[in-house]
């Protein structure tokens, strides 16, 4: 007979060998954007996902709390995410940067149905009203019901981020 292990307790996990485990998921890379009286603002993100289709489309972002977006979507109650493509890397380098002056520079901009800004380069981008919001440790998952989509290009393939590094969808022949 086999005997259960002892579950390890999550205080007990060291948060590098789960940051290294995560790094081994490849994820699409977004761009959320939110607007409020100071202007544009936004960050780059791995951690959304579809929630529902019916009856109301929702999806949802992890947005960490150190982020200075995050308390933006919070307090507009909006945000917009633009799937970027694999030729947008330079633009999701511009977003990680820690300068953020430049960020929304040089680029056409399309306030969708809640006003935040759309990259119509995208492959597509979701406009959003926060439904829910939960903290979960160092970040917050919003929960949007989706407002608007938009469908920018027929073509192309996304861009992801795996082991620390912007990464392409490998096609066969």
């Amino acid at each position: 007979m086999n005997a259960i292990p002892t579950p390890i307790r999550a205080e007990a996990l060291d948060p590098g060998l789960f940051k290294r485990g995560m790094r081994r998921l490849a994820a699409g890379v977004s761009l959320v954007t939110t607007l409020d009286a100071e202007g544009p603002h936004g960050f780059v993100a791995t951690a959304v996902t579809s929630v529902s289709a019916e009856p109301r489309p929702r999806l949802l972002v992890c947005a960490n709390r150190a982020s200075s977006t995050h308390p933006r979507i919070g307090a507009t109650g909006r945000f917009c995410v633009n799937l970027l493509a694999e030729e947008d890397e330079a633009i999701a380098r511009r977003f990680g940067a820690a300068d953020r002056s430049a960020r929304f520079a040089a680029l056409d901009w399309v306030p969708l149905a809640t006003g935040a800004p759309a990259l119509p380069q995208a492959l597509a981008s979701f406009d959003c009203l926060v439904e829910t919001r939960m903290e979960a440790g160092s970040h917050t998952v919003f929960v949007g019901e989706v407002q608007d989509v938009r469908l920018w290009r027929e073509e192309g393939a996304p861009l992801l981020y795996l082991d620390g590094a912007f990464a392409r969808v490998a096609r066969e022949a």
